[in-house]
């Protein structure tokens, strides 16, 4: 069993930035690939960005490429996403989320475990 606690959201002014945390716990952390999906009001929640166990590789959607950077403790069992030039279309609620396989994955469908949300409110 995993739990994630997202925190680091918050209100941000557009081209500011914002770092994201996710505390996890549970044995499956460092074997697992992490992820940050975000949903906006209205709409569905999407992939965001992931990360393998060793942090050898990532993923990211097109939209956040060369902004965003996710990146992993797993001493500390904790994952981040620290974004960078955001925009209004940032402004979501991010959600941190885990795999029992290490394998990032797009598609929602394929994580098994996921945070509460943090909100991030980018005003421009």
């Amino acid at each position: 069993q995993v739990q994630l606690v997202e925190s680091g959201g918050g209100l941000a002014q557009a081209g500011g930035s914002l770092r994201l945390s996710c505390a996890a716990s549970g044995r499956a952390f460092s074997t697992a690939a992490m992820g940050w999906f975000r949903q906006a009001p209205g709409k569905e929640r999407e992939f965001v960005s992931g990360i393998t166990w060793s942090g050898g590789s990532t993923d990211y959607t097109v939209s956040v490429k060369g902004r965003f950077t996710i990146s992993r403790d797993n001493s500390k069992k904790t994952v981040y996403l620290q974004m960078n030039s955001l925009k209004s279309e940032d402004t979501a609620v991010y959600y941190c989320a885990a795999s029992t396989v290490n394998a990032i994955q797009r598609s929602n469908t394929g994580w098994n475990y996921w945070g509460q949300g943090t909100q991030v409110t980018v005003s421009s």
